[in-house]
């Protein structure tokens, strides 16, 4: 028994997420297979617009539904953060007992399934890198469905412009050999150094109160502030810069890509943006209490640091950010491209 219940987590996001649309047999296998194409035909378009070399033979992105969705992601949160609990448990020297491990791992796994459930109807499309398995392309059929559906967009240009947003990420860990395995590095340097001692929980616990109001408030970066020193939070900061440059470099590449291969590009662009733009009340609060509003900034900041770049020196310039992990965006260059540009081209 582990620190964490993993299998009690996928146990409690399946119980908590709802199913999704309801459909017939026939209709579903037909979404599924046309959400597989959709993902085969974006591969050459979308490695040709962002001029980099991948391997041919990827492996099939993978059609699931929301509750396999969990399932992947929690194996995946035990391959990260497993080594990284072992390592804190190591460095403070603390040995807890097997029952209260075991109510621990339940309160834990059940924490971790509830957010994943939370985020399971969301999500349309993720490149999961797998940190002890095999990485692959995941694509959630009942949430592209409802999506395209609830901004009356057409579905098959939908689904494959989510697809080509999703399939540059595989472009931008398969042509990158190192990108991976620095990205869950640098994940589970994080995670040991966030853990806080007992004298720094009882300091959040005095300060929850008051600072909860912020914590709520628009630009928010979530509870995750009430954990973190200035010293901690420039380490989020330089893996945060890393994220903006994938998801920014993925929505540049998907929209570059969109006008040949997507007919209703501009209409999907603008009605999915009202969209992040409309959530409701209580969904946008609790984005800012976990961080997610975050996440919706970084494709904001990371598309403009990639236009600035390419502005600058071009597609080829820009790819010099794929060499190694000195030349990836430091946190005040995703704000100021021409930064980048002096230091990595001169």
């Amino acid at each position: 028994m582990g620190y964490v219940d993993w299998e009690f987590a996928k146990t409690t996001g399946r119980a908590l997420v709802p199913a999704g649309p309801v459909v017939s047999p026939g209709e579903a296998r037909a979404e599924v297979e046309a959400i597989r194409a959709a993902a085969r035909s974006a591969r050459e378009p979308v490695a040709e617009t962002a001029r980099m070399q991948t391997p041919p033979d990827a492996p099939e992105a993978l059609v699931v539904d929301r509750a396999t969705w969990i399932a992947v992601n929690v194996d995946s949160m035990a391959a990260l953060l497993d080594p990284a609990v072992d390592a804190i448990v190591s460095k403070r020297g603390v040995t807890v007992g097997p029952a209260a491990q075991a109510v621990g791992g339940k309160v834990t796994g059940a924490e971790a399934g509830a957010l994943l459930s939370f985020m399971a109807n969301k999500v349309l499309g993720q490149y999961d890198i797998a940190p002890n398995g095999t990485p692959n392309l995941l694509l959630v059929a009942p949430n592209l469905m409802a999506t395209a559906t609830e901004l009356g967009v057409d579905r098959a240009d939908f689904r494959t412009w989510v697809c080509m947003h999703e399939e540059t990420h595989r472009v931008q860990f398969t042509a990158t050999p190192w990108l991976r395995e620095h990205v869950i590095g640098e994940a589970r340097h994080l995670a040991i150094d966030l853990a806080p001692d007992q004298e720094r929980l009882q300091e959040i616990a005095s300060r929850l109160t008051e600072r909860l109001p912020e914590l709520f408030a628009e630009g928010s970066t979530g509870i995750a502030d009430l954990f973190t020193t200035p010293e901690q939070r420039e380490q989020m900061a330089r893996l945060t810069a890393v994220m903006s440059l994938l998801e920014g470099h993925a929505d540049v590449v998907m929209d570059d890509v969109g006008p040949q291969h997507v007919p209703s590009v501009a209409e999907i662009r603008r009605r999915f943006t009202d969209r992040r733009r409309g959530a409701g009340a209580a969904d946008r609060l609790l984005r800012r209490l976990l961080g997610l509003e975050a996440k919706m900034r970084q494709y904001r900041d990371g598309a403009v640091f990639v236009r600035g770049v390419q502005e600058k020196v071009g597609v080829d310039g820009f790819n010099a950010v794929w060499t190694s992990p000195d030349t990836l965006p430091q946190p005040r260059e995703i704000a100021d491209p021409a930064a980048w540009v002096r230091r990595v081209h001169g």
